[in-house]
């Protein structure tokens, strides 16, 4: 087995720690949704996946500015997420029932995104895929590093506000013992609203970035299941930067192996590293 030159090795990892922040972009609202609200929701893959085909329909079609789609994406997913928490809400959908309700949701989605787009693959092309930057013998795309940027100003922002905050406080103290939240005045019904709709619209947000980077095709929604629960089990339920890091360890870790051994050996490197936790320390997850 010959070892890759130190200039391939260099860009394996810089190209895993983009796809591990896009990976830790897709399991902040899956983390903050499963460890605050106690809702596996797995249909936040396929909203992410709604918001890209949207971004796609914007930029395409629309003429939009694919960033500037957001503008549109984001608050027409918060009102969905809030949506979603109400219908949860009022008929007291337990966790794990949540895991079977979100799934069909998925299954909607996708067929819903078949019966518009097609299963043909689609493709977004814009002027920000065409702009690649040179650091020595580092290549950069724009689009990957637009992802990183929107999973670190995401991640801080929201570990801020749940650290620094009054609101941040009183969703921790709800998710811990909402009870005893209500009781000393927490609007639990309230911020759970405001909680789902922050998830669905971080969705839309990854979306976006999956459509400036990727290729589009409906069946695409279930390929990203199993790295990004990995990431956010690895990265700790209800945590804002946990989800990014474990992401980026991933996704490094999958570029590396891809580099020394063959594509085929990374979709073992995230279950593996999660395997090890589980057995190391198993009250991390």
């Amino acid at each position: 087995m010959a070892l890759p030159s130190a200039s391939l090795l260099a860009q394996s990892i810089l190209s895993g720690l983009f796809i591990g922040a896009l990976y830790g972009l897709l399991g902040l609202g899956l983390s903050l949704s499963w460890g605050l609200l106690r809702q596996i929701n797995l249909a936040h893959f396929a909203l992410a996946f709604l918001g890209a085909y949207l971004c796609y329909q914007l930029s395409s079609v629309g003429g939009m500015d694919p960033l500037a789609t957001m503008l549109v994406i984001v608050p027409g997913f918060f009102g969905i997420g809030v949506a979603l928490q109400w219908v949860f809400s009022r008929f007291r959908i337990s966790p794990f029932n949540s895991l079977l309700v979100t799934f069909g949701l998925t299954v909607i989605i996708e067929s819903v995104i078949q019966s518009l787009w097609t299963a043909d693959f689609r493709r977004l092309n814009s002027s920000y895929g065409d702009i690649t930057f040179r650091i020595g013998a580092l290549y950069v795309p724009l689009p990957e590093l637009l992802t990183l940027v929107l999973s670190l100003v995401m991640s801080l922002a929201i570990w801020a506000t749940l650290r620094h905050t009054d609101l941040g406080r009183a969703m921790r103290a709800a998710a811990q013992d909402g009870g005893i939240a209500t009781a000393f005045g927490v609007n639990q019904k309230g911020l759970a609203l405001l909680l789902s709709g922050v998830c669905a619209a971080l969705a839309g947000v990854a979306g976006v970035c999956i459509a400036l980077s990727y290729t589009l095709a409906p069946a695409q929604i279930y390929a990203w299941i199993g790295v990004v629960f990995a990431a956010v089990m690895l990265g700790g339920l209800g945590r804002a930067l946990g989800p990014l890091i474990a992401g980026i360890v991933i996704g490094v870790s999958e570029s590396i192996t891809m580099a020394i051994t063959a594509p085929s050996w990374a979709p073992l490197v995230s279950f593996s590293l999660l395997i090890v936790v589980l057995l190391v320390r198993p009250g991390k997850v």
